[in-house]
């Protein structure tokens, strides 16, 4: 499986230095990413910038979010880069600053790929002086700044060197208060170790001292449920609403009695959704939330009967 990893962060926090920095590190470890960059705008500025380190498999989506309309397009340029480049180690992708993590973790967990990609997590890149003036933004920009610092498995606290130390200690204290169980690295110009990115991403630590702290675990996560039987329809949309609140997203192929072919089923914010899909996919469900890890669905035993 192939290593994804989600950098987000509030317009002008230095996302882009931070997926630079981590590529040329890849490339000295002898690994080979690939990049999908989503701008906000017509121009590809940041992706520009990619297109300067050299032979780096790259796909844009521009005038556009991540997380709304372009879920389809993210899917589709995602199947891109695996199809036409098989010797892949490690997918970047670049969330415009207007994205709010949730729903770009939504478009890249597809049911067509999702046995072929491992998401290690949202990295925010947090603009510490930002932090620290956030009350003077607009309610509305505020909300989605606080909501992508809320969501990350691992925060970046960038630009400490605009800050005192007393000041960056506030910072420290603050996010880490506001987000529990994401590890925080200081930084200057978004430059981190990679292969500690990793580390924290895969082994839990103990809180050890201001520049970084960790937590009880990652907040979001994902599950794959597949199915042998086809089900029953009103059985299963019981099912998913008797699920805790603490399952965002759903999304994947069902297979219904009385249909030919599973259903393309999707779920959000207590809502779901039923399309018919004319060719015949693979019958499988991708969940997104917190503490997903014991659901399964499971027929009564009159309907297997």
């Amino acid at each position: 499986m192939i290593d994804v990893y989600l950098l987000s962060g509030f317009l002008g926090s230095g996302k882009t230095s931070l997926l630079l920095h981590t590529i040329g590190q890849l490339k000295e470890q002898g690994k080979k990413p690939a990049v999908l960059m989503n701008e906000f705008g017509a121009l590809p500025f940041d992706s520009n910038a990619v297109e300067g380190e050299g032979d780096i498999p790259l796909k844009e989506l521009l005038e556009g979010c991540i997380c709304c309309t372009g879920s389809e397009k993210t899917e589709a340029q995602l199947q891109g880069l695996l199809e036409e480049n098989e010797d892949i180690d490690v997918i970047l992708i670049e969330t415009t600053g207007a994205a709010h993590p949730v729903e770009a973790l939504d478009a890249v967990y597809s049911p067509l790929f999702a046995d072929r990609l491992n998401v290690k997590g949202i990295i925010t890149v947090a603009d510490a002086k930002r932090w620290l003036e956030r009350e003077g933004l607009t309610p509305q920009i505020r909300a989605l700044f606080m909501e992508q610092i809320r969501h990350a498995h691992l925060l970046i606290a960038n630009k400490v060197d605009l800050l005192t130390e007393e000041e960056i200690a506030t910072v420290t204290m603050g996010l880490s208060n506001f987000n529990e169980t994401a590890p925080i690295i200081q930084t200057v110009g978004a430059k981190v170790d990679f292969s500690f990115i990793e580390k924290l991403l895969n082994t839990p630590k103990r809180r050890t001292n201001a520049s970084i702290v960790s937590g009880k675990g990652l907040p979001l996560s994902s599950k794959l449920l597949t199915f042998t039987e086809s089900v029953d329809k009103e059985e299963f949309e019981n099912w998913v609403q008797s699920l805790p609140s603490t399952v965002y997203r759903m999304k994947g192929y069902v297979p219904v009695k009385g249909s030919s072919k599973p259903l393309l089923f999707q779920y959000a914010y207590g809502m779901v959704n039923w399309l018919p899909e004319y060719v015949k996919m693979d019958p499988r469900l991708v969940i997104i939330g917190e503490g997903i890890d014991g659901i399964e669905f499971v027929a009564s035993d009159e309907d297997l009967s």
